[in-house]
């Protein structure tokens, strides 16, 4: 019992999205390599502190900003149905926004304006 009871735990771990898969999708969001989908022009704009949600090749992904920035990825989830969000990337410097390098969060940030 026990050892289905561990197996049953790998497997969801399993399910869940790694937030270096997440920072991959929006590398290549901001490098062009991936595409946005479904992102209401002005949304950038619009949302000065609350959650912004972007649909990106089958990802839908929800970033959260604050006063205007980009803070943290607030949730993913992937067409196959893995899912992250903040408390899988509880400690410093594992949000997938955090992965970024200054350049790609500028693109990034590029992007979402446009």
């Amino acid at each position: 019992m026990a050892d289905a009871r561990a197996n049953n735990g790998d497997s969801v771990a399993q399910l869940r999205l790694q937030a270096r898969e997440v920072y991959q999708v929006l590398k290549d969001l901001a490098l062009g390599v991936r595409n946005l989908h479904e992102n209401r022009p002005g949304q950038w704009h619009e949302v000065s502190t609350g959650e912004m949600r972007l649909e990106v090749d089958g990802y839908t992904i929800t970033l959260f900003k604050d006063a205007g920035m980009l803070d943290y990825c607030a949730a993913c989830e992937a067409i196959d149905g893995r899912r992250a969000d903040v408390h899988c990337w509880p400690g410093a410097g594992t949000d997938p926004l955090e992965l970024l390098s200054v350049w790609e969060r500028t693109q990034l940030e590029k992007v979402l304006a446009a």
